[in-house]
């Protein structure tokens, strides 16, 4: 039905997915991306965790995000987003302000009953108003469009709910004019030793689509212009991974050899996990008891001749302020 809604023509579209801490929005930001990078879009992602310990459902500190510029010529994930996709009234509460005016906001209208609202400390029962949201918002039953889909699935009503973010995301990729073969895909390699999952995944995203062909909404959609694919070898990389590889460079090019001193904590984690991997570089990656003891390795280390490193995030910084003052 694109023929019959407003469409867009764009260098380049960002998209923000936003949601509770449970809801899924990394990975439907991931398979959103992918897609985009097969159709030769070029990408930029933005992962957005909650900073807090795993904090009350649908409360404001919860909200977790994911954000990724797709088209040509991208170079960071952008400020402000074009679309934006709230799962809750949490998350559009917390969003909206990365939103350009003119913008277009999904929004799972299952969720925004009185009780959600007053979760994220809502005033009145019309967030929208109450916001002076300038901007087409869809409002798109996703639980029960969702819960219907899956009727005769034999899942459990918790684990239909899991399946929101794939609705949501099926949604997305008609917005977009995003084929489904790529999302089914990657769906098929993550749930590969759970037949059952993958097939309500596949069914749910499917049931996403085509309400966006069936509603007739006058939102507006959105062609992205892609760059000619050129044949080689692709990588998909992000931030911590690029991070500990220009470690692994900087200790190359200095000549001397890289320590790292590090205790895990998310999203930093995975700096450490991916320096394990390389002691055939010459890494020595310790994982340490705590942060305080991660940060003294590290200068211990740096004082003996080494690249010395430690990694953290949030309040392990606030923990390793001693050492590193």
């Amino acid at each position: 039905m694109l023929d019959k809604t407003n469409v867009k023509t764009l260098d380049k579209v960002v998209v923000r997915f936003s949601g509770d801490s449970g809801d899924g929005m990394q990975l439907a930001g991931n398979i959103f991306t992918n897609v985009s990078a097969g159709l030769g879009n070029k990408v930029s992602t933005f992962p957005d965790y909650p900073a807090e310990v795993r904090a009350p459902q649908g409360s404001l500190s919860g909200v977790s995000g994911f954000q990724v510029s797709v088209g040509v010529d991208v170079h960071t994930p952008g400020d402000l987003c074009d679309v934006l996709i709230a799962m809750n009234p949490a998350a559009l509460k917390q969003n909206i302000r990365f939103l350009k005016p003119g913008g277009v906001v999904i929004v799972d209208i299952d969720s925004f009953k009185e009780a959600d609202l007053k979760k994220a400390l809502f005033e009145t029962l019309d967030p929208f108003k109450e916001l002076d949201i300038k901007a087409q918002v869809v409002e798109v039953p996703v639980t029960s469009m969702t819960k219907a889909a899956l009727a005769d699935s034999g899942l459990d009503n918790k684990s239909i709910l899991k399946c929101r973010n794939i609705f949501a995301l099926g949604f997305v990729c008609w917005l977009f004019d995003r084929p489904l073969e790529g999302a089914l895909r990657m769906l098929k390699g993550k749930f590969a030793k759970k037949p059952a999952i993958f097939e309500a995944n596949a069914k749910v995203i499917e049931a996403g689509y085509n309400y966006g062909n069936n509603i007739h909404a006058t939102v507006s959609t959105y062609r992205i212009e892609t760059e000619e694919a050129v044949p080689g070898v692709y990588t998909d990389i992000n931030g911590n991974t690029a991070t500990a590889w220009g470690f692994i460079a900087a200790s190359e090019k200095s000549g001397r050899p890289l320590f790292l001193g590090s205790y895990p904590i998310t999203p930093a984690t995975d700096i450490l996990q991916e320096l394990a991997k390389r002691k055939d570089l010459g890494v020595k990656a310790v994982q340490m008891e705590d942060e305080i003891a991660g940060v003294c390795s590290a200068i211990g280390a740096s004082f003996a001749g080494h690249l010395a490193v430690t990694s953290t995030s949030g309040p392990g910084l606030a923990l390793k302020s001693e050492g590193i003052g």
